[in-house]
Order: structure tokens, then sequence, then C-alpha cells
């Protein structure tokens, strides 16, 4: 059955039902740990261009993912790699008794149309982090990709807690931000507010966004990731939660009693991205790190990769391409955002009650999210 976009009374969230705020100074029992909740491993795919060399979109093994996390000073460490979970279910396999090891994705759906509002360009992604699942979760959740109001239906009715990312990634004008924002920030409790990719001028508006959400009353909790596709990257971004064991770090931050910290994005991080990920790809053409390509296939990625050389400039010139669109986009996202009022339109609408999505009653000793 096909489900269409729901209305906003029937997706909003009961003012309360969650924390307003994703900073907290929270009485919560513990101490403060920290978890980096956005990292890619081997396991995340393949890169979108040139697939006929069949790179890899992250060439990290998950076991040293978990020890450049934790020398970094993450105690909770996961993997969100594009939807496959083989690389926590690899670790696990590995380390069973692992108990600050959490099984995560970074799902991939579709936003259809709504009735009535114009669309054009490419179809439009939204990446969704879910944490602590298992595997039945992950196969059931598949089939419902296609669609984002299918999808996070099913997770609410899981209990699991996810959030949206990168909120503005994919957005360019397949929709006005009025409608993209109406269509999704309602279906979501928690938003990744600290992308480690991302400019600081795209988290900060996502955090104003999050925070204007928190000051309606409205849950509003603050994630924060790295997007590690190198191990450079990992646990340069994190969430904080105070909490004494993975099980009580998941239930206090579906409980909203988060911080973020660390480290936006630019173009000289996604540049090292790039040429780390470049760079990890040339060293399996040699044999090096785990192979799954044949001899034919390696000989055809050296023979592009060589006469390919003269070029190998290109991945800069994407990255100031990339970061020069994502600075011009977000500065028209913010004009529109403040001059229209869209801010306060979401706020209004979406205040209304409905539906518990993620979480438990507002815990004591809550502050709302505070500007930084």
């Amino acid at each position: 059955m096909t489900r269409h976009p729901p209305s906003i009374e029937d997706a909003s969230l009961r003012p309360g039902d969650l924390s307003p705020g994703g900073v907290t100074r929270s009485a919560a029992p513990g101490r403060v740990m920290r978890a980096d909740l956005h990292v890619h491993s081997y396991h995340s795919g393949y890169a979108s261009h040139l697939r006929f060399l069949r790179a890899r979109d992250c060439y990290s093994e998950p076991e040293e993912v978990y020890r450049v996390a934790k020398s970094r000073g993450m105690d909770i460490v996961t993997l969100t790699d594009h939807d496959s979970i083989d690389g926590c279910l690899e670790f696990l396999e590995r380390h069973p008794d692992a108990d600050d090891f959490l099984i995560s994705e970074e799902i991939e759906c579709l936003v259809p149309p709504w009735p009535g509002v114009p669309t054009g360009g490419p179809p439009l992604k939204v990446h969704i982090g879910a944490y602590g699942i298992d595997e039945r979760i992950h196969r059931e959740i598949q089939p419902l990709r296609a669609n984002v109001y299918e999808a996070t239906a099913y997770l609410r009715e899981q209990g699991v807690f996810f959030t949206l990312n990168h909120l503005f990634f994919f957005l360019r004008r397949q929709m006005t931000l009025d409608a993209y924002l109406h269509a999704l920030l309602p279906l979501f409790a928690a938003f990744e507010v600290r992308n480690g990719t991302m400019l600081e001028a795209h988290n900060t508006l996502i955090e104003e966004i999050v925070g204007e959400r928190a000051r309606t009353g409205q849950a509003a909790i603050a994630v924060g990731g790295s997007d590690a596709h190198t191990l450079a990257g990992v646990g340069t971004t994190y969430t904080e939660v105070r909490a004494r064991n993975r099980d009580e770090f998941l239930q206090n931050l579906r409980a909203g009693l988060s911080s973020v910290g660390g480290r936006h994005g630019g173009t000289a991080r996604v540049m090292r991205e790039i040429y780390g990920v470049v760079g990890r790809y040339w060293a399996s053409l040699l044999g090096l790190g785990r192979q799954e390509l044949s001899w034919r296939r390696r000989a055809v990625g050296l023979g592009f990769s060589t006469l390919s050389l003269p070029a190998e400039f290109t991945p800069a010139l994407v990255a100031v391409i990339g970061k020069a669109g994502e600075r011009r986009r977000i500065d028209r996202f913010r004009r529109e955002w403040g001059g229209a009022g869209v801010g306060a339109g979401v706020g209004a609408k979406a205040a209304s009650v409905g539906p518990r999505t993620q979480g438990p009653p507002e815990p004591a000793g809550h502050v709302e999210l505070a500007s930084r």
C-alpha cells in the first residue's frame, strides 16, 4: 500500500512528548560519553561516479574505524553505512562481547511529491540515521526506502531512534523551501545539526531551524557526526550524552539529553576525504588491503587511472565547486527562511497534537537548545 504524505497534524509531535531542545545541562546520572554518530566503512557501497571502475565509497575497515574512534575519545562506537549493516555485523562477529558498539545504518529514502506542490529536478533524496537496530529491522526497512513517509512510520512503530541527516544536502530546486520543511520536519524528532563535512553556515542554519522547533515546544534532539569516509575524519565531530553505558546513552539520547561538538566541514576537509578514498582505491588495484576485484577489473582500473593522471587535480576542483555551490544554496535558504517567515510557519503548523514518535516524556533538568 502506498502511503501518501500525511497532514502536518497527523505527523506532528505532541509538545512535551520529548524534550524540546538538543543541548542540555541535565541532572542525568553518569559521565559525559561521546559518540561519532555518522561514520562510514568499507561496506558503504560503491561511488556513484565512473561505476565501471567499481571504486568503493569508503575503504575503512570496521575494526580500523573502531580503533581510531576509541583513540579519539569516543566512548560509544557505531557504523552508519549506506543502506547496510554488514560492517556492524562483521565487527560484532569478531567482537561479540563489545558492549560499547551500536548496530546502525544510514538509510537513503525518496521524498514523494506532495499533492499540488510543483516539483522539478532530480528525485529528492534524504538520509536517515537509524540507531540500535537489528537484522530484522534492516531487512524490513529496505522495501520502504522509496517513500520517506512509509520508512519513518515503520521506524516509529519499531521504537527505533532515528535522525534526519544533513537537512539541505540533496535539496536543489525540486520543491520550495517552505514545502520541503513542511514535508520533512514533522516526521522527525532528532536532527543532525553538526555534520563534519558540511559548511559551518549549513550546520548553523539547521541548528537555528531546530532551535525554533524547541522554542515552540516541539521535539528537537540534536546529534552530530563526522560523516567520515576516511579514518582521518573519524571522531572529529560527535554527540555527547551523560550516561553510564551504551544502553543508557541511547536512552538519554532518545530523551533529548544531548549536545554536539567538534569540527564543521569545508573545502579542505572534502579534498582530504576524496583523495583519501582515491588513494585507497589505487592501493586496492595494487593488491593492498581487502580484495574483491578480479585481475581483469584491476587491470582496467590501473589503465584508466594511469591514462587519467593528468586530470588528478579534478577531485580538488570538484571540492571547490561543490562547496561554493553549497554556500550559495545555504545563503539562499537562509534568505527564504528568514525573509518569508518560513520558520514561523513550520513552528505554528507543526505544534498541533499528534502521535508520539521517539521517546519518553521530557526529563527534569533540561534546558532549551542553546545558540553557540
